[in-house]
């Protein structure tokens, strides 16, 4: 499984997984949901600015992760701009970026494990119904570190394009991105199937 881990000694790699997976989900619903206004994604960039040094590794890796997201963002801003006004469709863009980078910022300080470990507790309960809370928390860990690569792969077909001097176009864009992105996936059912997961 591809993680983002990145060891440290800061206040957020001494957190549980479980506290910050509960916070991060709290944080992503209000931003979500709570009515758009300025004082909303200021105080949203100030929380995300404030998590990236927290982790002790500053502002070069919260860069990296939106130097990152620039493509998604693309993809995001152009349909909404043409079927709802500019401001609007740069609020909601807003609102996912920070979504975004808060669980970034979970999987930068927290190893893969821990947050197996901490969702599939979560989800005990639920044995009951006779549902396997560890194939649960493998597939939302397996979401979650997903991200970072379909944002790598957004980098990679843009700049392929680049360099064959093909401007940039919605469709001529999500198309590779859409098959690499399944082939990614296939590829990792395939991994997971020869580990015994099916």
């Amino acid at each position: 499984m591809i993680t983002m881990y990145r060891p440290g000694g800061g206040l957020l790699h001494r957190t549980p997984a479980g506290p910050k997976l509960l916070t991060v989900m709290a944080l992503a619903l209000a931003i979500s949901l709570a009515p758009a206004s300025p004082w909303l994604l200021a105080g949203a960039a100030a929380l995300v600015l404030g998590g990236y040094l927290l982790t002790g590794l500053g502002l070069p890796e919260l860069g990296r992760q939106l130097w990152g997201l620039r493509w998604l963002v693309l993809v995001m801003l152009v349909p909404q701009a043409v079927f709802l006004s500019l401001p609007a469709a740069a609020v909601n863009v807003t609102r996912v970026v920070v979504v975004v980078l808060l669980a970034a910022l979970v999987t930068l300080t927290t190893r893969t494990e821990d947050l197996i470990d901490a969702i599939a507790r979560a989800l005990g309960p639920l044995r009951r119904f006779r549902v396997n809370p560890n194939r649960i928390a493998l597939m939302l860990s397996m979401t979650i570190t997903t991200v970072p690569v379909i944002a790598g792969f957004a980098t990679q077909v843009r700049e392929a394009q680049r360099a064959r001097g093909v401007p940039v176009q919605p469709l001529a864009f999500v198309v590779p991105l859409l098959v690499m992105a399944l082939k990614h996936s296939d590829d990792l059912a395939d991994a997971l199937t020869a580990r015994g997961i099916d």
